[in-house]
């Protein structure tokens, strides 16, 4: 990736957080002090976007003044932010629906019973993989519901993270890690 699409990447996150103070009903005192970021970071932020990609703390702090996670920040679309801003779950509510009215194996019921936060950050592909995995004999029953929610939350983190890191100077590591373990996992290129 060369600089214009790294600035390019930092000023659409720093876009997304002003817009998110913005719903909060946030001035830029407030941001600051709410992240405890000095003011000219924050004006940077608040006023336009960064010049350069900003760092993984500043960010950190971003989405912990926001009540959201790192990855959410990052990799969740607007759209999807801004209800939260105003105390409202963060659910794509047909793909909850749907979860709710396929789930037939007693232990993904009772999960859902308990995790009504949990089960609504769940992306649409990730509640068919779920639904997927009650089959039967199925992932469900053999590892256990938290145990592939689990799965699932990670593997959603860690494509967050390899997305961060494919933006940075540090892609060519990464292409070659992966390419290594795929080769392990699934033999020779596929694609």
């Amino acid at each position: 990736m060369n600089v214009a699409t790294i600035s390019t990447a930092g000023a659409e996150l720093a876009n997304k957080i002003a817009r998110l103070v913005e719903e909060r009903g946030w001035n830029q005192e407030d941001f600051a002090r709410f992240t405890r970021l000095n003011r000219h970071t924050v004006r940077q932020i608040l006023l336009g976007g960064p010049k350069r990609q900003l760092r993984n703390a500043t960010v950190g702090q971003c989405a912990n003044a926001l009540g959201l996670t790192v990855a959410e920040l990052r990799g969740q679309p607007l759209e999807r932010l801004l209800p939260r801003m105003h105390g409202k779950p963060p659910e794509d509510t047909e793909a909850l629906k749907l979860l709710n009215e396929r789930a037939t194996l007693p232990d993904l019921t009772a999960w859902l019973d308990r995790n009504k936060d949990r089960a609504a950050t769940l992306s649409p592909e990730e509640v068919l993989e779920l639904l997927d995995m009650q089959a039967p004999n199925g992932p469900l029953e053999k590892l256990g519901v938290e145990n592939c929610v689990d799965l699932l939350e990670r593997r959603r983190k860690l494509v967050c993270q390899v997305r961060e890191i494919a933006g940075t100077e540090y892609l060519d590591l990464v292409e070659q890690f992966v390419r290594l373990v795929y080769d392990k996992v699934k033999g020779p290129r596929r694609c």
